[in-house]
């Protein structure tokens, strides 16, 4: 294969990739505050869910928008996010929910032991389950 063509095949695969690059940078976000929950549970549930079946739990939850009830154990605050952790009957996993903006500034009202619900898009399961973009429902 001469040069010329290897050098057009470089150029159309770094055009390509240009392009799905920026279609991916300009992918509108989800407002979680105004979608309706694809799936309401407990924390229990969804910490069973993820730590018996990994895999069938991530094609039920993943990327999806979950409401989930549950007591709260811990509230941090990191880089200006609010984190609140649910509490589950593993003594190892929980459920992390990485607060939106405006949900952090209504995290002084919350107490440790309180059970609330919270409202996020599910990112998987490191020994904890994630969600992020949370708003605290009530």
């Amino acid at each position: 294969m001469d040069k010329k063509k290897i050098i057009i095949a470089i150029l159309i695969i770094g055009i390509i990739g240009v392009f799905v690059a920026y279609k991916m940078y300009n992918k509108p976000h989800i407002n979680v505050a105004d979608s309706k929950s694809d799936i309401t549970l407990t924390a229990d549930k969804i910490i069973n869910d993820f730590s018996s079946d990994e895999s069938k739990a991530n094609t039920i939850y993943l990327d999806k928008i979950v409401s989930v009830s549950g007591e709260v154990s811990e509230l941090n605050l990191e880089k200006g996010k609010g984190i609140i952790t649910l509490k589950t009957n593993d003594d190892f996993g929980s459920v992390l929910c990485h607060l939106s903006e405006e949900s952090t500034k209504k995290m002084s009202s919350l107490r440790k032991g309180q059970t609330i619900s919270v409202k996020g898009i599910c990112t998987g399961y490191l020994l904890d389950v994630i969600l992020v973009k949370c708003e605290v429902i009530n």
